[in-house]
């Protein structure tokens, strides 16, 4: 991703950064899963390939579209706009390019990815492991763990572009505690405060699922004054929590101060990444229920921000701020992918090419 950025701001031209980080994220997430990247110059083109990057752009697609038979019912029995069968034909398309991707791992086995460790758990358990569930595992992967960052970091990127002061401060703590000779690593999250500031301000600002995950009720409860049956739906709008001004002082306000003390009162550092356990912030939830891969999620967050920060002069394409409409989707995107202009800094070509 950063050789691609300095290819593209060599000239001080614009970028766009919606895909970029996009391709960043699936290919992190499918080194973990399968050992391949299917996104990059140097990705060789297979058909593989390209049938997975053609399913990611239908997956996304479909996943920010409103389907009229969720409000209207009827209309689900005549599968209005055909959207019913339009996810069956990518689901089975998908079911059998990760099934192809499972055989392969079961013929040459000996890798460390987390489908050779779950095909390993098979063979003692294979009724708790079958490819079924393997397959259930990498698509829940695939699609919870890479729009969810990506969009994190471009939001991150939008508000600092609007706040030049902020960036200003972050990149004189990542100059400070890491210096210029090489680059971001994970090791250095812990000791990027101001850094891990911005991502929560961000998370609480925009956070990528703004109604969490359904939850649904296994017993009979009492909220407050209201009467929750068995078997109830509950969503959680972590958006107007975050934007709560009973809550939040200022809460439209993007100021990554207000965490300076919230960083050592109400969090722990796991790994580098800074795991949230709040009653007013949850953007992965909380308690048993909460998003598993919260810190995965926070670490590819931190770095990815953070090497764009050292490796690279951010300024916005125009005099006017950077629109922060926000879009349709699952993952609450930009109404309009993010443009900016990178230019990369003096060191940053033996940092990337040396």
């Amino acid at each position: 991703m950063l050789r691609k950025l300095y290819d593209g701001g060599e000239s001080s031209s614009k970028v766009e950064l919606k895909t970029t980080l996009s391709e960043l994220t699936f290919n992190i997430i499918l080194r973990m899963i399968a050992g391949k990247r299917y996104f990059g110059e140097d990705v060789k083109e297979n058909e593989e390939a390209v049938r997975f990057r053609s399913l990611i752009k239908e997956i996304v697609k479909y996943g920010g579209a409103s389907n009229p038979g969720d409000f209207l019912p009827i209309l689900g029995w005549f599968d209005y706009g055909g959207f019913q069968k339009n996810l069956t034909r990518i689901g089975k398309q998908m079911d059998g390019l990760l099934q192809g991707l499972i055989e392969e791992h079961r013929r040459e086995k000996n890798k460390n990815t987390m489908v050779d460790h779950l095909l390993s758990l098979q063979e003692s358990e294979p009724e708790y492991y079958t490819d079924e569930i393997i397959k259930g595992l990498m698509i829940v992967m695939v699609t919870a763990g890479t729009d969810t960052s990506s969009v994190t970091v471009e939001w991150a990127m939008s508000l600092l572009l609007n706040h030049p002061e902020i960036l200003k401060k972050a990149r004189a703590e990542i100059d400070k505690e890491v210096g210029e000779s090489r680059l971001v690593d994970e090791p250095d999250l812990p000791k990027l405060p101001y850094l891990q500031n911005i991502i929560l301000e961000t998370l609480r600002m925009f956070p990528s699922a703004p109604l969490l995950i359904p939850h649904e009720s296994s017993e009979d409860f009492k909220l407050g004054e209201y009467d929750v049956p068995k078997g109830t739906i509950v969503l959680i709008n972590a958006w107007a929590i975050h934007r709560d001004p009973n809550v939040w002082d200022d809460p439209t306000s993007f100021n990554p101060d207000r965490f300076n003390d919230f960083n050592t009162s109400n969090t722990s550092t796991v790994g580098g990444a800074v795991m949230v356990a709040n009653s007013k912030l949850l953007p992965f939830g909380m308690g048993r229920r909460q998003c598993p891969g919260s810190g995965l999620a926070q670490r590819m967050v931190g770095l990815a921000l953070a090497s764009m920060i050292q490796c690279f002069d951010w300024e916005r394409v125009s005099d006017g701020l950077v629109d922060l409409a926000e879009g349709l989707g699952v993952t609450m995107p930009k109404a309009e992918p993010l443009e900016a202009v990178c230019t990369p800094r003096v060191f940053a070509r033996n940092l990337l090419f040396g």
